[in-house]
């Protein structure tokens, strides 16, 4: 598959939210529509809560691991198990890129002083994306 990160920042940079940007660049590869992904996704930007939880990129990609790999409510008991190592490796990888989970952390809103921005935070929760759920994709 190449590359789209670009085209998440370019989608950023349109007006979507860091978790839209993230998952609407990569829901037509788990077999979504862009539209119903970007109403989805829309709660998620700016942080949960307003810069109070978990960053929008990260909550992108952690939507596309359930769009790719969940099996549906017939499914869950055998799929969510996948779904959540998954997740939970995406986290673990955006943690270590980015140095936090939070907005509120990232973009240094009690100390200061940002560890890292919305677009480099972008960048990275696609190429867990890219890495973690479509590495064999065309």
């Amino acid at each position: 598959m190449n590359s789209r990160i670009s085209e998440a920042i370019e989608r950023h940079n349109k007006g979507y939210n860091c978790a839209q940007a993230v998952a609407c660049t990569y829901c037509d590869l788990a077999g979504f529509d862009e539209d119903c992904v970007f109403c989805m996704t829309e709660g998620f930007g700016a942080g949960m809560g307003g810069m109070e939880a978990t960053c929008g990129a990260l909550s992108g990609a952690v939507t596309l691991a359930g769009l790719k790999n969940s099996g549906g409510m017939d499914c869950s008991p055998r799929t969510k198990g996948g779904t959540y190592k998954i997740s939970k490796e995406m986290t673990k990888r955006f943690r270590e890129a980015c140095g936090a989970l939070s907005c509120r952390e990232l973009k240094g809103v009690d100390t200061g002083c940002p560890l890292h921005s919305c677009e480099e935070c972008i960048k990275d929760a696609a190429r867990i994306v890219e890495d973690l759920l479509f590495s064999e994709t065309e």
